[in-house]
Formats: C-alpha cells, structure tokens, sequence
C-alpha cells in the first residue's frame, strides 16, 4: 500500500472509531448533561491524532499478523 493510500485508510478508519469510542465513553462517564458536545469534542479531539499517528505506524505489523493468522487458520502457513 502506497503511503497516499495508507494515510487516507489511517485517517478515515482513526476518525470513525474515535468519533464512536469517545461518543460512548463520554455518555457513560457524563451522561446527557448542558456541556456534553463540548467535552465530547474535547475528547475526540485529545484522541484521534493519538490514534491516528498508533495506527499509522502499526498499521503494516499488524496486516502483516493478520496474514500469519489467517494462513494459519487455513492451513497454508
């Protein structure tokens, strides 16, 4: 995967599971209260460059132990 291509799939996939992760865990720790939306932008905004800079660097070792499973589990390792 070209590093164009690795970017855009670490952003996008980063983003989606942080915009969610940080949705739920603010609702759970909060509840719906007058200042909710702010401290769940606060929240995405603290951990979505955390993820995005983890997942860009072990994006590659972790398709690479996905292959090795896989072909485990097919028998073709």
């Amino acid at each position: 995967m070209d590093g164009k291509a690795r970017f855009i799939l670490v952003t996008t996939m980063t983003s989606v599971m942080v915009l969610m992760v940080t949705l739920v865990a603010t609702l759970l720790n909060i509840g719906l209260r007058h200042d909710f939306l702010f401290q769940w932008i606060k929240a995405y905004l603290i951990g979505w460059p955390i993820a995005a800079v983890t997942g860009y660097f072990f994006m590659p070792a972790a398709r690479r132990v996905t292959t090795r499973v896989v072909s485990l589990i097919d028998g073709t390792a």
